[in-house]
C-alpha cells in the first residue's frame, strides 16, 4: 500500500510525512502546531486538508487536518498510513460532558464512543474504539510535564454537532436527550467528532493512536451550549500533543 504515488485528496507522496502526524481537524490549526517543529515546511494544501512536516528530536513529523467529521477523518487516515504514518495524535476541541470539569481543561481520550456511522463501515459497532496506552501515558506525561488540568476517559464520537447542542429543536429530542444523560451516567468526559474513527482505523492496521482535546465549559443542565462553553484555547491541547510526542519519540 506505501508507494510513491500522490494521494487523491491529500496530495502528498510517500515519504512527505513523518511517522507520527497530529491531527486538528481545523486546517488552520496547522500551521500553528507546526510552529513547535524544528524547520517546518508546508507539504501540501488542497480542500480541508492541509499537511506540514518538521522534525522533534532529529524525528519527522507532520500535522495533518481531517477537517470535520468522520467521513473526511477516515480519508486522511487512510492516504497518511499509505504514506508511511503510524502514529496519530488527534490534536483539537471538544465539548465537555462531566459537571466538575472547567472550560480549557484538558481530555485526554482513553477510548470513544462509536456514535457515527463511519466507522461501522470497518468493524461491527460491538468492536470498541480505544486509544492506544502507550500514547495515553505520553500523553499523560506531556500534560504533567506542562501543569496543564487533564481528565482521563472516553469520549463521545458523533456525525451531526447541532444534535448534540440544539437537541430541543430535533424530531428526536427526546432520544438524543437521554443517550446525552447515558453519556453522563456512564462517565465520557468529553463529545467531538473524529476520535472514534481514528481508533478504529488505526487498530485495523495494528498502528498506533490516542487524542488530546481541550474542552469548553459543560454544557447547561437544559442541554444547551453557552456561549462562554464554545470559547477554547487550543494551545494547551497542542503543549500537551508536543510533549507526549516528544515522549514516545525519545521512548
Amino acid at each position: 500500500m506505501k508507494d510513491k504515488g500522490i494521494r487523491y485528496h491529500l496530495k502528498i507522496r510517500g515519504g512527505d510525512v513523518g511517522r507520527y502526524v497530529l491531527l486538528p481537524g481545523d486546517p488552520g490549526r496547522c500551521e500553528k502546531i507546526a510552529a513547535h517543529f524544528d524547520d517546518p515546511k508546508l507539504v501540501a494544501r488542497n480542500r480541508e486538508y492541509e499537511t506540514w512536516t518538521g522534525a522533534l528530536l532529529g524525528e519527522r513529523v507532520s500535522a495533518v487536518s481531517t477537517g470535520i467529521g468522520s467521513p473526511s477523518t477516515a480519508i486522511a487516515m487512510e492516504e497518511l498510513i499509505a504514506s508511511g504514518a503510524d502514529t496519530f495524535i488527534r490534536v483539537g476541541t471538544a465539548g465537555a460532558i462531566q459537571p466538575h470539569t472547567k472550560r480549557n481543561d484538558v481530555a485526554i481520550v482513553t477510548s470513544a464512543i462509536r456514535d457515527e456511522g463511519t466507522s461501522r463501515q470497518y468493524l461491527p459497532i460491538e468492536f470498541p474504539a480505544v486509544a492506544d496506552p502507550e500514547v495515553v501515558q505520553a500523553l499523560i506525561a506531556g500534560a504533567k510535564s506542562t501543569g496543564v488540568p487533564f481528565h482521563l476517559g472516553a469520549t463521545h464520537s458523533k456525525d451531526s454537532f447541532y444534535a448534540e447542542t440544539e437537541p430541543e429543536r430535533m424530531p428526536l429530542r427526546r432520544e438524543l436527550e437521554e443517550r446525552w444523560a447515558a453519556w453522563v451516567a456512564g462517565g465520557a468526559i468529553c463529545s467531538e467528532m473524529e476520535a472514534s474513527t481514528i481508533f478504529i482505523i488505526a487498530s485495523i492496521h495494528r498502528l498506533r493512536a490516542g487524542g488530546v482535546m481541550v474542552m469548553g465549559a459543560p454544557v447547561t443542565p437544559d442541554y444547551n451550549v453557552s456561549e462562554e462553553a464554545m470559547h477554547f484555547d487550543p494551545e494547551r491541547a497542542i503543549q500537551v500533543a508536543i510533549e507526549g510526542l516528544k515522549v514516545l519519540i525519545g521512548r
